[in-house]
């Protein structure tokens, strides 16, 4: 097995239920750049077997993501089972309710494609960083808030802070992408979503899971590069091409350093993918 290839960055999840075929089209036909199937909340028990199917089937057509059971129940077992044996066009698997390091491991080797652990507990934030670091198909991390706030009995927001920082310090150590938000659960709320989806970009994270097609523009609003930044990092990497220093101070006087130069490639990432949906 090989580390997932390096891609242009995700801005928008969408997940769509399992069970409703009629909806997987539309999403895949949309403007999200990735679609994820999902097997686990949107499917109620009685249907379980019936969308893993449809999930298989749609597999065998068209590329997408998927988000099984966890692993530890008897449906995530039959979830992990089904994919290892016809994975189809599966991009990548999230996987809920992620808190032991071995089994998430285990989990990766039997599936044989990226893997998104989701931390869902107070014992999965604790444990972020092995988890990041857990196999080399780990390839990205992830807070579902709605279950975090439960465990930790919190009703308001700022406890969130400390996970938050959390979960996007261990990626970043980890070697990882920037880490997704978790959904915006209040659809209508379009400015809601805006707000709060900068907010998360500025402490770390980029980009979003998404539940409604209404909620992508804004994501890919908010994720969109400056274009004086843009402007401001094309140079400096042309710059690059003629440079003999490791560092130097530019044209308006500010120190440019790897890290610099590092952030400068990260904005021309964003950039190129205006317009460029992926699924």
């Amino acid at each position: 097995m090989t580390p997932p290839a390096a891609g242009p960055p995700v801005r928008t999840w969408l997940y769509v239920p399992g069970d409703r075929p009629d909806r997987i089209g539309k999403a895949l036909a949309g403007a999200a750049d990735a679609v994820i199937l999902d097997l686990e909340d949107a499917v109620g028990p009685a249907a379980k077997d019936g969308a893993r199917r449809t999930v298989l089937e749609t597999l065998a057509e068209r590329r997408a993501y998927v988000r099984i059971n966890a692993p530890a129940t008897p449906e995530g077992a039959a979830d992990v089972a089904a994919l290892a044996r016809e994975p189809g066009a599966l991009a990548g698997v999230r996987i809920p309710k992620c808190e032991d390091p071995g089994e998430l491991a285990r989990t990766a080797d039997a599936l044989g494609v990226p893997v998104f652990p989701v931390l869902e507990s107070a014992l999965g934030v604790e444990n972020a960083f092995a988890l990041a670091t857990a196999h080399e198909l780990v390839a990205g991390i992830s807070l579902g808030e709605a279950d975090l706030s439960a465990d930790l009995r919190a009703t308001g927001r700022e406890a969130l802070a400390w996970p938050r920082s959390r979960i996007v310090v261990a990626a970043r150590a980890a070697g990882l992408p920037s880490p997704a938000q978790s959904v915006w659960t209040a659809v209508r709320d379009l400015d809601g979503l805006r707000a709060d989806t900068g907010a998360g970009r500025a402490a770390g994270f980029f980009g979003r899971s998404v539940i409604h097609p209404a909620q992508i523009p804004v994501v890919h609003e908010v994720c969109a590069p400056d274009p004086g930044e843009t402007a401001w990092a094309r140079d400096l990497v042309e710059r690059l091409e003629t440079a003999t220093e490791a560092a130097w101070i530019d044209a308006d006087g500010r120190f440019v350093d790897k890290a610099v130069v590092e952030r400068a490639r990260w904005l021309l990432a964003l950039a190129g993918t205006e317009g460029n949906g992926r699924h």
